[in-house]
């Protein structure tokens, strides 16, 4: 799906329930739905290739909840229980389908502790003064738009969410204060600082401001591009080189979910708590040291809202050299 076409398919979400809901908050409601639907749909890639590899799909399903029985998965990135799979969701009626999708990404936050606070932050069933805010109707409207396409590893490019939450800022939230750039760097820049940086493997690599973790991602396809290898039309490093060790933290609940996913595509990541600020914030540390770092990779770092007085307290000696303007991140 090109962006042309993701730009579209979310105008014709976003039409789905408009009327109920005002124009700002059609990101709260679309894009926990497309992430849970980008969620069932590497699911079932990955169903599908342990079926390929184990030589069915019954041994495949099998194993995998053989292993969630045993409370560690490894051969998927999550478990999605099967009433939060897209195809039990599609075929739901439209009668409480407001309960049943909080309950779906409710179910799936507590199979994967992770994605607590991340997926499960919308309640689907919300009232307002004694009425519902998003009725049933519009809901299955959302649903059949959302069903349009698929969003599995082959399907879409990795940095699907950042692009949706994206076009949803700017086309209906730029206008209320909230600016697009705040959290996705550009794909272009992004590009351009990962070719900088030239990553090497095991290096350590640092987002204080990773928002959607854009710029993390660019790194290690950076690394994939020098050291990768194809296999199965795909590049992958082989077993005797290190992949990039990442960390990032981000302050925004909404957009610390994109991150919390973009990060299952990397072997060593840590991203800290949605919940974590510049002032406060996460000091990365190895037993008792401060954690060495390679590159430090920053897009949009401001003082703007921040105390001058705070900014000289930060933590971890992060102000050492100073701070940003207020109006400006250069």
């Amino acid at each position: 799906m090109d962006i042309q076409a993701l730009e579209q398919w979310l105008w014709d979400a976003a039409c789905a329930i408009r009327g109920p809901v005002d124009a700002p908050k059609f990101k709260d409601y679309i894009l926990p739905l497309v992430f849970l639907k980008r969620l069932s749909d590497v699911f079932e890639d990955e169903l599908h290739r342990l079926s390929e590899e184990f030589g069915s799909t019954e041994v495949a399903q099998r194993l995998v909840e053989e292993e969630r029985a045993h409370g560690k998965i490894t051969l998927v990135r999550f478990y999605i229980p099967e009433n939060a799979r897209w195809e039990a969701i599609r075929r739901r009626a439209t009668s409480g389908l407001g309960q049943y999708l909080t309950d779906a990404v409710r179910a799936v936050a507590r199979e994967n502790p992770v994605l607590s606070g991340v997926i499960d932050m919308v309640d689907f069933n919300a009232t307002a003064a004694g009425q519902r805010i998003v009725p049933d109707e519009y809901l299955a409207r959302l649903i059949d738009v959302l069903s349009r396409h698929r969003l599995g590893l082959d399907d879409v490019k990795p940095d699907v969410l950042g692009r949706a939450y994206e076009y949803l800022l700017r086309k209906f939230a730029e206008d209320q204060g909230q600016s697009a750039g705040e959290f996705y760097t550009p794909r272009e820049v992004g590009v351009l600082m990962a070719r900088l940086l030239e990553p090497e493997p095991s290096m350590t690599i640092c987002d204080p401001t990773c928002g959607s973790g854009g710029l993390l991602i660019r790194c290690h396809s950076r690394l994939l591009e020098r050291f990768g290898k194809q296999e199965n039309g795909r590049l992958k490093l082989s077993n005797d080189v290190a992949s990039l060790h990442v960390f990032g933290q981000e302050i925004n609940p909404a957009t610390f979910a994109i991150a919390a996913h973009e990060r299952c595509r990397l072997r060593h990541s840590k991203l800290a708590s949605a919940f974590a600020t510049l002032l406060a914030g996460l000091c990365l540390r190895t037993r008792q040291d401060l954690l060495s770092l390679h590159p430090i990779v920053v897009y949009l770092v401001e003082t703007r809202g921040f105390h001058k007085s705070a900014t000289k307290t930060m933590p971890c000696e992060r102000s050492r050299y100073g701070t940003s303007l207020s109006q400006s991140a250069d």
